[in-house]
């Protein structure tokens, strides 16, 4: 059974930047694709990004404006993050999904959840 782990949260200052990191275990990921999502407190889950199961094709919420870039390393069960120019509105917990196929779509489901990692953005 797979069981995703997130790590890299932190906090930061406004403009900074983090990686964010999603490993699996147990099972191999590189059938699928991954997405990150996030949490802030009171607030429902929001899509973030999406990476296809082979890297081919990313996608991102529209608050990103290519300040996120999402990667994956299959050899290595991975997904990566890289957060820049984060601002305070950024502040939540990140979490990141298995895709229920290979190619994102607005009808894809995740799940096997990760616990989160938790991002702090000060102004």
């Amino acid at each position: 059974q797979l069981h995703l782990v997130e790590s890299g949260g932190g906090q930061v200052q406004l403009g900074g930047s983090l990686r964010l990191s999603c490993a699996g275990y147990g099972d191999i990921i590189s059938n699928n694709a991954m997405g990150w999502f996030r949490q802030a407190p009171e607030k429902d889950r929001e899509f973030v990004a999406d990476i296809d199961w082979d890297g081919s094709r990313t996608y991102y919420g529209d608050f990103v404006k290519g300040r996120f870039t999402i990667s994956r390393d299959n050899a290595k069960n991975t997904v990566t993050l890289l957060m820049n120019s984060l601002k305070p509105e950024d502040t939540a917990d990140y979490y990141c999904g298995l895709g229920s196929g290979r190619h994102y779509s607005d009808s894809l489901d995740f799940g096997s959840w990760g616990q989160g990692t938790p991002v702090t953005v000060s102004s």
